[in-house]
């Protein structure tokens, strides 16, 4: 008997040594706020406690897609290109949001004191047909212009090369997410808008390949949870998420506080994604990516295991 729990003991042992073990590449494109939740689960253990271990890449959105779809990469953050991609035929879903609001500032130089006085002038931003640009087509809508003929999209990659184009006077402005909007600040030009004060934008959350979502459902729960528990985190202590905030985005403590005031509060606790927001999302993509036919949300979007994940944490469904 002794001998046969013994044996048991070292198979249940050897059970969690494996479940530890198991590695997952989530992809960001940027070490900004709204892409913390995954980063910061893995660095508080909430990934550990569920038997995984998060490996954060920074990586071009563009390549992001595609190493997802051939299973390069586990895990994407960023829905809106996600979506963008999905309507184009990628075999990707949205699995759970945790920033449904988008942080996405609009940021100047410093002649400019309007957003109608950037017309037929040049936009930067990280890629073309993604997030950013959808982001910054609706925000100028909103003031009145046309996005396709008043505004000129340039894709430059990352933040500081967008930021050397507006100093060099190439670009008017750019779109950006905190700690984008202090920096930019710092250096002289000025924020006109802010997206989350004008509409509601699911931008970062957990987005799988359909291969991943069916051959391994239970790790993607897993993930999800962990977000969610991140997410819980970050809102309710705020001088900890600081502190990882100035390691995850290489600031010092004032940006990083001023980067926790502006995002708190457009965090969720539940990991949810706001059908409205999605349908907005949606419908601007297609533009974008022409696309005529209707697309549902469910053709983009699978909420059945963050469902699972949300009874696991005893969270009720809205």
């Amino acid at each position: 008997m002794k001998n046969f729990l013994g044996a048991l003991l070292v198979l249940f042992l050897f059970h969690i040594s494996v479940h530890a073990a198991d590695k997952i590449r989530i992809g960001v494109p940027e070490f900004n706020a709204q892409f913390l939740p995954l980063a910061f689960a893995e660095k508080r253990g909430f990934f550990k406690e569920d038997g995984l271990q998060g490996e954060i890449i920074r990586i071009n959105p563009t390549v992001a897609l595609a190493a997802l779809v051939s299973g390069e990469l586990d895990y994407w953050t960023v829905i809106g290109n996600s979506v963008g991609a999905t309507i184009q035929g990628a075999p990707l879903r949205v699995l759970a949001c945790y920033v449904p609001g988008s942080p996405s500032a609009l940021i100047a130089r410093p002649e400019f004191k309007s957003v109608q006085e950037l017309r037929g002038n040049a936009i930067g931003l990280n890629t073309s047909g993604g997030a950013l640009e959808s982001t910054a087509r609706l925000i100028f809508k909103h003031f009145g212009l046309d996005p396709d003929k008043d505004i000129k999209f340039l894709p430059l990659g990352t933040n500081e090369r967008r930021f050397s184009a507006m100093k060099q006077g190439l670009t008017a402005g750019t779109m950006g997410s905190p700690p984008l909007d202090f920096l930019g600040k710092k250096l002289g030009f000025v924020v006109l808008a802010r997206a989350y004060e004008l509409f509601s934008y699911p931008t970062s959350g957990v987005v799988a390949s359909l291969k991943r979502i069916k051959e391994k459902p239970d790790e993607v729960k897993r993930v999800i949870k962990a977000g969610i528990k991140a997410t819980r985190y970050i809102r309710q202590n705020r001088e900890s998420t600081i502190q990882f905030m100035t390691e995850w985005s290489k600031i010092d403590k004032e940006m990083a506080t001023a980067t926790y005031e502006n995002v708190l509060k457009l965090f969720n606790e539940d990991g949810s994604v706001p059908e409205k927001g999605m349908l907005l999302v949606i419908d601007e993509l297609k533009k974008l990516g022409k696309v005529e036919r209707e697309i549902s949300l469910s053709e983009v979007a699978d909420l059945s295991i963050l469902k699972d994940a949300q009874k696991e944490l005893g969270i009720t469904a809205k």
